[in-house]
């Protein structure tokens, strides 16, 4: 009957859903815990480059919250 297919859609949608997931999670392990940014755009590239001036740490992915700026 059309339930038999179940099994088979289930192990197909693992795995096409695994390599997604897996590239995410070592994105972040990667880049100290935040998912990995980037600069399609003129403008994003600026504002990662700032990002990178205000953290302190010479890294775009070590956020600073507005308190913290000088």
């Amino acid at each position: 009957m059309w339930f038999e297919i179940l099994p088979g859609l289930a192990a197909m949608g693992v795995c096409l859903f695994i390599p997604g997931l897996g590239t995410a999670y070592i994105q972040r392990f990667t880049n100290g815990g935040k998912e990995k940014r980037i600069a399609h755009f003129g403008y994003h590239w600026n504002l990662m480059e700032r990002d990178r001036r205000i953290s302190g740490v010479n890294r775009h992915y070590v956020s600073k919250g507005l308190e913290n700026i000088d």
